[in-house]
């Protein structure tokens, strides 16, 4: 028997999405703090000493955080070669913005205590909010999209072809629904940041982070709940009809697709998915609780719960699609038709289950180490070697 049929086409697949979804919310677990702290940066400190706190409780941390970011990219370049050629291309003016905006972020980290010039130091803040507050709306404004479906097509020999000019694969994006998950994924990432300055920080920089961390999680389940009566009363959902093989060749053309009156059906499919969006709102009035409460280590739980919870509704409830198409539901990428052969699949996964848990222990003991707050003392008596 060949190794790699120990472990079936179908449930292989299934793995590879489950993954991707981890790394996912690995990424915004880790980096989504990075993110919320740089986008609270200008608001909490009002002195170059408070700006300092809140830029070293991220500063040890930010780079291995953003590794979660590549290993989500390269996860789906290998196991899920269509969606990373259709998803790049389409996104590509908004991907271009998010990396530039990730490539400003650690020269603005190295450079913006370089100066005493008060201007200077002024203008990296700034660059670092904006490296923080980007990436954070626009990856929602992605999901927005991605969730309404986006507008293309596979010629028959699985050349892909984009709807419109090449300025609306940016400017299309920012649709009412799409700008409305953009306000979801930015305020759960401030409440976030908000919640790790309240572990790490103290003194004003904290008292700052819980007073705007409490709004920021009010709106963030406000516009999660929003957005999920939108989801149910005004927006198509899709389904695959007819018979399909799960197990079958990567070819999207050979499944036929259909709109349907909501995406909301996956919960009377499945029920057990109600878990997920009651998780993020649970989480997010929680986190809102333990700010106001002064809560530390629970309150970057609860938040951590909030953003598990909002991401996993979003895969939950659009399985088995991973990408669909507005123009031709017919050309739209699922779990059953994009992925990449049985035999890559298994030893992707075969590499994953040995480095995967090197990568948690070494992180975990990263974070050990560095555990512990953030002072007015560290920065001004380590002025020379720390951001």
């Amino acid at each position: 028997m060949i190794l790699h049929d120990l472990l079936s086409y179908e449930l292989l697949r299934v793995i590879w999405w489950g993954l991707l979804g981890v790394l996912l919310i690995g990424f915004a677990l880790t980096d989504g703090f990075d993110m919320g702290v740089g986008a609270l940066l200008p608001f909490v400190g009002r002195s170059d000493v408070e700006r300092r706190i809140a830029i070293n409780t991220v500063g040890p941390v930010w780079e291995g955080n953003q590794v979660w970011f590549i290993l989500g990219g390269g996860a789906i370049f290998a196991a899920w070669p269509p969606l990373y050629a259709v998803s790049f291309s389409g996104f590509y003016l908004a991907m271009f913005v998010v990396l530039a905006a990730f490539i400003v972020r650690p020269v603005a980290f190295k450079y913006r205590s370089k100066r005493d010039d008060p201007r200077w130091r002024s203008a990296w803040d700034w660059a670092l909010f904006a490296s923080g507050a980007v990436p954070a709306l626009l990856f929602g404004v992605a999901v927005g999209n991605v969730i309404q479906g986006v507008p293309f097509h596979f010629t028959d020999d699985l050349h892909t072809i984009y709807e419109g000019a090449w300025y609306m694969k940016f400017i299309g994006l920012l649709d009412p629904f799409s700008l409305l998950a953009g306000a979801v994924s930015l305020a759960m990432l401030v409440m976030h940041g908000a919640a790790w300055l309240t572990l790490k920080a103290e003194g004003p920089v904290q008292a700052r982070a819980r007073a705007i961390g409490s709004v920021a999680a009010l709106m963030a389940v406000a516009s999660y709940s929003l957005a999920g009566l939108w989801l149910a009363f005004g927006i198509e959902g899709f389904r695959i009809v007819g018979d399909y093989a799960t197990g079958g060749p990567s070819n999207p053309l050979h499944f036929q697709v259909e709109r349907t009156a909501s995406w909301l059906t996956a919960y009377a499919e499945r029920p057990w998915i109600i878990l997920a969006p009651a998780m993020g709102i649970l989480g997010g009035l929680l986190t809102f609780l333990g700010l106001r409460a002064g809560r530390e280590v629970s309150t970057l739980l609860f938040s951590k719960m909030a953003i598990l919870g909002v991401i996993s509704s979003v895969g939950l409830t659009m399985f088995p699609f991973i990408m669909p198409s507005s123009s031709d539901p017919r050309s739209s990428l699922t779990v059953w038709n994009s992925s990449s052969s049985h035999l890559t699949l298994f030893v992707m996964l075969a590499v994953t289950l040995i480095f995967m848990p090197l990568i948690l222990m070494y992180t975990a003991w990263v974070y050990k180490v560095l555990w512990g707050k953030v002072t007015e003392a560290d920065v001004s008596g380590n002025s020379h070697s720390v951001y």
